[in-house]
């Protein structure tokens, strides 16, 4: 791998427990993911579903446009320069109203991507 694709040493990627969907419809999700599975509702909004499911954190989000299967989740110290170094390394991203970001690796497979 070359310097521009290792990028900065204070860029550092760390996956978490946390995946993410898409669906249309909250209300079928609830009821599939509470009801039949019993994963235990931690949190919830008009817009996603937050549901521990034993080893992952799911987060349901209505999104009526785009249905995504399992999104995995990263953690960053400094979302600005991950941005960066994904954008050098050619990757597509797509800012969140969360402040987090969503990014397509170079195979079209999307993963989110939260500072903390």
């Amino acid at each position: 791998m070359n310097q521009e694709q290792s990028g900065p040493a204070s860029v550092e990627f760390k996956s978490n427990a946390e995946v993410a969907i898409h669906v249309p419809d909250l209300d079928v999700a609830r009821a599939f993911y509470e009801g039949v599975l019993g994963f235990r509702m931690v949190s919830r909004t008009a817009d996603y579903l937050e549901l521990d499911s034993g080893a992952l954190r799911l987060y349901v989000n209505r999104d009526e446009k785009d249905i995504r299967s399992f999104i995995p989740s990263l953690d960053v110290p400094n979302l600005t320069a991950a941005k960066e170094h994904l954008a050098n390394a050619r990757c597509e991203t797509v800012a969140l109203e969360s402040g987090g970001m969503y990014f397509k690796d170079p195979f079209g497979l999307v993963f989110d991507i939260i500072q903390r």
